[in-house]
């Protein structure tokens, strides 16, 4: 009957992520000098870039953590975004951000994350342009 129809339980699996407790850790707006763009200027000259970067963390169940072994540490994204600028020039923002979504995913806790990467003073009247990405881990 209709009823009953509409209220059968839902019977497509739940993703592994969304059944597990996960905090989540960023980086916001961290303005950073890069070597970014495809234009003659832009390998020679340092631009801005602004940089976010969110991490969905997989919880522990039980205890909160309690030590600096247990999470993920921002202060460590922050160098090795640093040392990945610090490789050199880069063409796009597309290469810039795959890379900094690798970084993330390398610490197997990371279940997922968003990359953004702007450049804010690419177009005179926009305030930023730039792209973001999400990735999971498979």
């Amino acid at each position: 009957s209709g009823l009953d129809s509409r209220m059968a339980p839902c019977t497509h699996s739940v993703p592994k992520e969304a059944s597990q407790p996960a905090r989540r850790v960023f980086v916001r707006d961290l303005l950073l000098d890069a070597l970014i763009g495809i234009y003659p200027e832009e390998r020679v000259k340092s631009q801005k870039i602004l940089i976010n970067l969110e991490l969905w963390v997989a919880e522990t169940p039980g205890e909160p953590p309690r030590s600096y072994d247990e999470v993920v540490c921002y202060e460590l994204l922050v160098k090795r975004t640093k040392a990945l600028l610090a490789e050199g020039h880069v063409d796009l923002v597309e290469t810039l951000a795959e890379k900094l979504a690798s970084l993330c995913l390398a610490d197997e806790r990371v279940l997922r994350t968003r990359v953004r990467v702007e450049k804010p003073e690419a177009i005179a009247e926009a305030a930023g342009v730039g792209v973001e990405i999400e990735r999971r881990r498979r």
